[in-house]
């Protein structure tokens, strides 16, 4: 169970998982060995699963972001999940879901074209839906 205290400590590493131990202390009004201590057990229950970084996706040369709706024309989709492995470095999320279709993509593209090309690619594993990000 959490207390008030381990979800302050959670917020502030949500805004800043590069916090010192001391700081996070002084944010959260515990020592930093205490913070520490604190964070330690959270990642031990598995409440903190791990850390990463958010990049800008831009300035890494992807321009066009989009979320396609995937309908799979039958129950075995063994065809499309190995064809996503084919296409890492555009793939941001993968996500099973229910409602409209089998599963909805989040991917992220330098260029139109590469977009043209992977849905023509995966026209052969599924029928899509196609939105575009116009701004964040």
């Amino acid at each position: 169970m959490l207390d008030n205290t381990d979800i302050s400590i959670l917020n502030e590493l949500t805004k800043n998982s590069r916090i010192t131990m001391k700081e996070l202390g002084e944010k959260v009004h515990l020592t930093g060995q205490a913070a520490s201590a604190r964070v330690a057990k959270l990642e031990d229950s598995g409440v903190i699963e791990g850390y990463t970084i958010k990049v800008n996706q831009v300035k890494m040369g992807y321009f066009i972001q989009a979320f396609i709706t995937i309908i799979t024309q039958s129950t075995y989709h063994q065809p499309y999940l190995s064809f996503l492995k084919t296409q890492e470095p555009y793939i941001i999320h993968n996500n099973k879901i229910s409602g409209d279709g089998c599963y909805l993509l989040e991917c992220k593209f330098p260029s139109n074209e590469k977009l043209d090309e992977f849905l023509e690619d995966l026209n052969e594993h599924a029928n899509y839906k196609l939105s575009i990000v116009i701004n964040k």
